[in-house]
């Protein structure tokens, strides 16, 4: 490490939950649900990110002067690159076949979250390159092979780039809130063909269906026990096996209920469908959807059209609907870039991979223009 590590020590925790719940939240902050200590330590404590599961939970925290908390970094050592959504199972098998060893690597992420948020997690912003070297001493002190910071809000960018981190660009699909004041209001805004689409797949997702949506202290265990249901099955069919237990489920409805939205597909009094979503300060989160019905569009209503409903009764900025899927752009979601930061300890490995991301680059950020362009919006 360089002379950062001579001004701030920083210390190791082996778990979120260690930590008093008041310190944490006062770095990660309350815009972003998913950086909260009540959503972290549910992961930890249902045994969904544990060592058994190859994310042992490794919190970096730098201490003020009081002794608590100033700044916080959620992290894990990884046994392997799975739950993360920004895929360098390419650079595993290279740096392997080079005789190296990539695995353990260091994770600073939210288990099994593609949600764009602070990784840097302090209200003293002096702090974050204390943050920073303190990752880079874990990856030497414990002969790790890299450190890699995924979904990184795009404030912390240039202060990764000034470290010496590399930066990688994805993308996903958001939906902005213009200040629409109704659905029909955010439909105007679209051309007439695919006005007439959304319409048409509302109609059809529910033509002898109702939706119900759920949240704070109307959340009991049975809707739970029906959402696993679908969360299995959606699981089962994407990843081979669901990366939640069932207790993350009863967790997260009994620390933070009111930061979630369950909005559920009924057959009479029967639930045939359901997502989960998470509402942060000013944007709605999309995380996980299930069913257990064939129905044309169902999918589109339950995720995406009822999320907008949603942001535009509650004056949310946004609707976050997770990773990859360019159906959603036809749907009034649009490109956004995401970014990522990567310490690599190998030299010969860091340059291969600096060469990877700049093409990669370059094509991730012409696609976003050539996607933005084929928006539905009404030109003019």
């Amino acid at each position: 490490m360089d002379g950062r590590e001579t001004q701030i020590v920083a210390r190791l925790s082996d778990g979120v939950a260690r930590f008093d719940a008041g310190e944490w939240d006062c770095c990660a902050g309350a815009d972003n649900p998913f950086l909260s200590h009540a959503f972290l330590s549910a992961l930890e404590q249902s045994g969904s990110a544990t060592v058994r599961t190859g994310w042992q939970p490794v919190p970096i925290a730098v201490d003020g002067p009081d002794g608590r908390a100033a700044a916080v970094m959620p992290a894990y050592a990884k046994s392997h690159s799975q739950g993360e959504y920004v895929f360098d199972h390419g650079w595993a098998s290279a740096y392997e076949r080079a005789g190296g060893r990539y695995y353990p690597k260091l994770q600073i992420a939210v288990p099994f979250t593609p949600v764009p948020g602070r990784r840097l997690l302090t209200s003293d912003f002096s702090l974050a390159p204390a943050l920073i070297a303190a990752a880079e001493a874990v990856v030497a002190n414990n002969g790790l092979s890299s450190a890699h910071a995924t979904f990184i809000d795009a404030g912390e960018v240039p202060i990764f780039e000034e470290a010496g981190w590399l930066i990688r660009v994805d993308s996903q699909f958001h939906w902005h809130n213009e200040g629409f004041s109704s659905f029909d209001d955010f439909l105007a805004r679209l051309s007439s063909r695919k006005r007439k689409a959304i319409r048409k797949e509302r109609r059809d997702a529910l033509t002898q269906l109702t939706v119900r949506h759920v949240t704070g202290s109307g959340i009991s265990e049975r809707h739970w026990d029906a959402f696993w249901h679908f969360y299995q099955d959606t699981g089962s069919r994407k990843w081979g096996r669901p990366y939640l237990t069932r207790r993350f489920f009863s967790l997260l409805g009994e620390r933070m209920a009111d930061k979630v939205l369950l909005v559920f597909a009924m057959d009479g009094d029967r639930p045939i469908a359901g997502a989960l979503n998470l509402i942060g300060a000013d944007t709605l989160y999309g995380r996980y959807w299930g069913t257990t019905a064939e129905v044309p569009h169902l999918h589109f209503e339950i995720c995406y059209y009822q999320a907008i409903d949603f942001a535009i009764a509650h004056g949310l900025k946004r609707v976050e609907a997770g990773a990859q899927g360019e159906h959603k752009l036809s749907r009034g979601y649009r490109p956004v870039p995401t970014y990522s930061a990567h310490y690599l300890a190998d030299p010969s490995l860091r340059r291969a991979v600096a060469d990877f991301l700049a093409a990669e680059r370059r094509a991730v950020e012409h696609e976003i223009e050539a996607l933005d362009e084929m928006a539905p919006f009404r030109k003019g």
